[in-house]
């Protein structure tokens, strides 16, 4: 079994690798984990996106699952069949009309990074779920894409790896 993963779930118009996508993933690396990202394009139905990553069955002794946009709705809806350790969030879709159903299995290593202007995703979304879920939730001055705080970002992700348990 694999020791540390992180599952990257990229958003609706992105792809697996995007520059987000690569920073997080270089971030890491460094902590010691593998990562894996896979291509979800295929498909704009966020739950085959979420069966998608429920047949590729990611486990390791410490498995994180973070999901950007959509992909934060597949990686949140899929901690209850994965357990992962930890969920990192950011700009999550959550609670839209027709896919709202509340995640389960949330871990406590939980972390939400939402933009005050996001057009997108409300961010009364990401305060329902950090508040129903006590995940750590970050705030920042940028759009949904969250691209113009990559460095913060980078920073956080870093930070929430390094509390993950040994």
């Amino acid at each position: 079994m694999i020791d540390s993963l992180v599952c990257f779930a990229h958003g609706k118009e992105s792809g697996p690798w995007g520059r987000k996508i690569q920073r997080l993933a270089d971030v890491a690396r460094s902590r010691g984990f593998e990562v894996m990202s896979p291509d979800y394009s295929h498909t704009h139905d966020p739950n085959a996106r979420v069966a998608q990553l429920l047949a590729l069955r990611p486990q390791a002794r410490r498995l994180v699952l973070a999901g950007s946009s959509m992909g934060g709705y597949v990686s949140a809806m899929a901690c209850a069949d994965l357990a992962p350790h930890g969920l990192f969030l950011m700009a999550p879709a959550l609670y839209f009309p027709g896919w709202d159903a509340e995640p389960e299995g949330i871990p406590a290593l939980c972390c939400v990074i939402h933009g005050w202007h996001d057009e997108i995703v409300p961010v009364e979304r990401a305060l329902r779920f950090a508040k129903r879920h006590k995940a750590d939730l970050h705030l920042l001055d940028a759009e949904h894409t969250l691209n113009a705080r990559i460095d913060t970002i980078a920073q956080i992700f870093d930070d929430f790896l390094a509390r993950m348990p040994s």
